[in-house]
């Protein structure tokens, strides 16, 4: 049975809030599905493309794109008087995404390395770093030249960003599936650890 998705656009989303309930416009989720596989299968081919690194048994299933899934996009659009420059949250499933917000395809690891690396994105130092070059666009070129420090698996810092990270992000019950893979506690045993994790 077909259903209506938000359409996300970049100020849809916020830090640590994966849904402003400001949107695009909003989709037909049964044309969308058939829209982006069939984009997919087309952009397997293409070597730049990040999908020719997925095998083809993913790329063949239409449950495995992207949109099926919370993933991490981020605003494309900023500039030099935004308190922030790089803005980046951990989007719900089922949510079509413009342009102005792309996001990260995840192709290796883990939930819990996909929450290191939103930890990181959303974390201060980086952004120091996005706006010491970024003027008024967040590209993947811009992305791809930030430093993201990974000290390895087991180490406590980057453990506590990860366990800060997944339990931030995954605020409600459209993370279920995300929060378990990435090993956090129930929404009401993360709603009320979050202020104290804003503030740490």
């Amino acid at each position: 049975m077909s259903s209506v998705w938000p359409v996300y656009k970049g100020s849809s989303f916020n830090l640590w809030e994966p849904d402003t309930g400001t949107y695009y416009d909003s989709a037909d989720s049964e044309t969308m599905i058939a829209y982006l596989q069939a984009k997919r299968v087309a952009q397997h081919r293409t070597r730049s493309s990040a999908f020719s690194e997925q095998d083809e048994s993913i790329i063949s299933d239409p449950e495995t794109l992207p949109c099926r899934h919370a993933r991490i996009a981020f605003r494309d659009v900023t500039n030099p008087t935004n308190t922030r420059t790089l803005i980046a949250a951990l989007v719900p499933r089922d949510r079509v995404i413009v342009n102005q917000a792309p996001y990260l395809l995840q192709t290796a690891g883990t939930k819990r390395d996909e929450a290191y690396v939103l930890g990181v994105l959303c974390s201060m130092p980086c952004d120091w770093q996005a706006r010491r070059a970024v003027e008024l666009h967040m590209t993947f070129e811009q992305i791809g030249l930030l430093t993201i420090p990974d000290p390895g698996a087991g180490n406590p810092v980057r453990d506590r960003v990860t366990e800060i990270a997944a339990r931030l992000a995954a605020r409600d019950d459209r993370f279920t599936e995300w929060a378990a893979e990435a090993g956090v506690p129930a929404v009401s045993e993360r709603e009320r650890e979050r202020e104290s994790f804003l503030q740490s």
